[in-house]
């Protein structure tokens, strides 16, 4: 009688040196493929920073890619992302972009068991897509697309590998068309790739980075070597009562701290101040003007305190800062140059700012040089500006929403006409010419707090730069309007605190405000959105008295 015991075949899970490597099911495959992915995806992004290093740190992949994303998003989306994520929204396109590259990454990577060749050339494809954005985003050149281009061919490389261990190969040996799915898998081999690839990409993330931060080192060390002249004009100090003191009011001056930041860049740009260069040349410059950043400084500066608004913020909205400047009058600098106003027969009706990471902002000449203080900001309420507010030198107008006269990390200044060009955000369906609306907000009581019955402080602030305020009113559930009293007035280009005192009576009430302006014009009731001009509207709460 035979022994069938010898028939039996026996299958091991790890087999050892020299014996014949397992055949693990689609599932297991399919996972340490994805994995492969997860892995060939976090080299390409490596090695592009590292290879960003002689470029310029803006040209690594998420970053070339995710400004090219911003600047195409429709008008609508960016308020979306604002209204939504507030100054976390670059926050969050960061991290959706490596979601959707994590799950196109593990797609690729379970492709690569079974068609290593297509997996590898579509990754190739990607980083060519990324190498073009790059080049041709804004402010970018050719240059640009040596980092993606790089990183995609290292993608390629660990995942052709990883997919060959995966099928039981040698990298280099051509995959027949089944490889993958029927072939014996090297284990050993896959865990050592991988283990290779993850230190490599770890090596290679904190060598670029570290690489990419020296500027920014060089950039601290010459904010911190900065010592800001004193003003030739000084801003009048604030008046007593100008800052009402209450609860749940912002201050009458914004700490850096807490002044609001609405930008483009998923980098804030770190300028080194010994570097910097100031281009003013164009239509009507007569003397063009070339400047460093000591020979501004130079020049004499002002102080003023003055309120920044920026357009994107929406009835009873967060972007709104008062802040005191410190910086160097740009009419007298343009005068000089020859510039003249086109109600003085200037060729020019645009003074287009250029910034560091190539933002256009186009501000009307007449508005620059009608009297108000315009200026190249270099401090900001007693120091250098910080970096994510413009540092080294930034263009302030008055009056004027921030997307059309506040350009940060300002390099360039051209006189252009409007009919010739369109700055950054005209382009994306915005006005061409901006002024501040007369606006109004409750701070207190917050939206659907809980009020005790009996008096209560309804407080907030109103501005309306060039213009003040000069009268603020609140009323309870569509009643009569009831004058607030209103905070000391530091100047017309700054907001104005304001406060009413209600007799709460139990229920839910809402609350209501509008402000009126120097010129007599009282805030609209009409609501509308923020493009293109800016939000109007009445603010109003609803809360609820105990």
């Amino acid at each position: 009688m035979r022994d069938v015991s010898e028939d039996r075949t026996v299958t091991t899970a790890d087999p050892a040196d020299g014996e014949e490597p397992t055949r693990p099911g689609r599932p297991a495959r399919r996972a340490l493929g994805a994995l492969g992915g997860l892995l060939a995806t976090a080299a390409a992004l490596a090695v592009a920073e590292l290879a960003a290093v002689p470029v310029r740190p803006e040209a690594a992949p998420l970053d070339a890619v995710g400004t090219t994303a911003i600047d195409a998003a429709p008008a609508p989306v960016k308020e979306f992302a604002v209204r939504t994520f507030g100054e976390s929204d670059k926050l969050a396109l960061q991290v959706g972009m490596v979601a959707v590259l994590a799950l196109c990454a593990t797609g690729v990577g379970m492709l690569a068991v079974g068609r290593p060749v297509a997996a590898a050339g579509a990754v190739l494809v990607v980083g060519a897509a990324g190498a073009a954005v790059a080049a041709s985003g804004r402010d970018g050149a050719p240059p640009d697309a040596l980092p993606s281009a790089v990183g995609a061919l290292a993608a390629a490389a660990v995942l052709w590998v990883l997919a060959a261990r995966l099928a039981g190969r040698r990298p280099l040996r051509k995959p027949p068309r089944d490889a993958g799915w029927g072939s014996p898998m090297d284990r050993r081999g896959f865990a050592l790739t991988a283990g290779a690839a993850l230190v490599g990409t770890g090596a290679a993330a904190t060598l670029g980075r570290r690489l990419n931060s020296a500027g920014d080192a060089a950039a601290a060390a010459s904010r911190a070597g900065v010592t800001l002249p004193a003003p030739v004009s000084r801003a009048a100090p604030v008046p007593r009562g100008a800052d009402l003191g209450l609860a749940g009011v912002p201050p009458f001056t914004t700490p850096n701290s807490a002044f609001y930041r609405v930008d483009t860049v998923l980098r804030v740009p770190r300028v080194d101040a010994r570097d910097w260069r100031l281009r003013l040349h164009g239509k009507g410059v007569a003397r063009p003007v070339t400047l460093g950043f000591d020979e501004l400084l130079s020049r004499g500066l002002i102080e003023r305190d003055t309120t920044l608004t920026c357009v994107s913020n929406e009835v009873g909205g967060p972007y709104v800062g008062n802040a005191r400047w410190l910086g160097v009058p740009l009419a007298p600098l343009l005068r000089e140059a020859g510039v003249r106003p086109p109600s003085k027969g200037g060729p020019a009706d645009q003074l287009v700012a250029r910034s560091e990471d190539g933002m256009t902002l186009g501000a009307p000449v007449e508005d620059v040089l009608d009297g108000r203080d315009a200026m190249l900001a270099v401090g900001m309420n007693g120091e250098p500006l910080p970096f994510a507010h413009g540092f080294p030198v930034r263009m302030l107008v008055p009056g004027l929403f921030g997307y059309v006269s506040a350009c940060k990390w300002l390099r360039e200044l051209e006189l252009a006409s409007f009919d010739d060009f369109d700055a950054y955000w005209v382009e994306r369906d915005w006005a061409r010419e901006a002024p501040v609306l007369t606006q109004s907000r409750i701070d207190t009581p917050r939206p659907l707090a809980d009020v005790a019955a009996g008096p209560t402080a309804v407080a907030g602030v109103a501005w309306a730069q060039r213009r003040g305020i000069t009268r603020v009113e609140v009323r309870v559930d569509d009643g009569p309007w009831r004058r607030a009293r209103l905070a000391a007035e530091d100047s017309k280009d700054t907001w104005r605190q304001w406060v009413w005192t209600w007799d709460a009576a139990p229920g839910s009430h809402r609350l209501e405000v509008r402000a009126t302006d120097g010129t007599g014009e009282t805030q609209t009731a009409d609501r509308s959105g923020t493009v293109p001009g800016g939000a109007t509207g009445r603010h109003s709460v609803v809360v609820n008295v105990a």
